[in-house]
C-alpha cells in the first residue's frame, strides 16, 4: 500500500488544493491531507476550523483522510507510514520554493519521495491569500472555494468586522 501525505495550511482550502488532492488520490492507495498548525504566516482560521473545512470538503472521498500536525513534515510521514509527499505547483515561481523544500526534505528523509503535481490551468491564479483578500473585500469567491468554505469565510469575516482588519493582514 502506498500512502501519500499532502501537507499545507489550507487557510482556507480552495479548488486548486482540491484539484491536487483528488488527482493525487487517484495515484495512491491513500492520501492523507495534513493541515499544518503553526506556519510562519498570518492565518484567518484556527487549526481546528481548517481541519473541519478540509474534512467537510472530502467527506465523500474514501481514499482521503485529514489530520492536523505540527513539526517537520517528514516526521509526520514516518508516523503515519507515508512514502510520498505531494505538493502542488501553480506557477513557475512556485517551482523554486518547492524545489528547495524538496531538497531539504530529501536530506532529512531520503526514503520519502516528493512529487509535485501541476494544478489545472483554471486554478493557476488561486492561492489562499487571494481568496482571503477577495472575501475580506466582500468579493464573490464562489468560483474559488466550495460552498461550506464560502459560508465559513463570510461568518469569520463578519465576526471580525467589529475589529478593523486590513486585507494586507490576511495575506500569506
Amino acid at each position: 500500500m502506498v500512502r501519500a501525505l499532502f501537507p499545507g495550511t489550507f487557510d482556507p482550502i480552495h479548488y486548486g488544493h482540491i484539484d491536487i488532492a483528488v488527482r493525487a488520490a487517484r495515484l495512491f492507495d491513500e492520501l492523507v491531507i495534513a493541515v499544518y498548525d503553526k506556519p510562519l504566516k498570518s492565518l484567518l482560521f484556527s487549526p481546528k476550523e481548517r481541519i473541519k473545512l478540509v474534512n467537510a470538503t472530502f467527506n465523500d472521498h474514501p481514499k482521503i483522510r485529514v489530520i492536523g500536525y505540527s513539526g517537520l513534515t517528514v516526521n509526520v510521514c514516518r508516523q503515519i507510514e507515508a512514502q510520498v509527499i505531494v505538493r502542488g505547483l501553480r506557477v513557475f515561481s512556485d517551482f523554486e520554493f518547492e524545489f528547495r523544500m524538496a531538497l531539504a526534505n530529501h536530506r532529512l528523509a531520503p526514503d520519502i519521495e516528493i512529487i509535485a503535481l501541476i494544478t489545472a490551468e483554471e486554478h493557476t491564479f488561486l492561492s489562499s491569500s487571494t481568496v482571503r483578500e477577495i472575501a475580506s473585500l466582500e468579493g464573490d469567491v464562489s468560483s474559488m472555494v466550495p460552498p461550506q468554505v464560502e459560508k465559513a469565510l463570510k461568518i469569520k469575516l463578519t465576526s471580525m468586522s467589529g475589529r478593523h482588519v486590513s486585507p494586507n493582514a490576511l495575506r500569506d
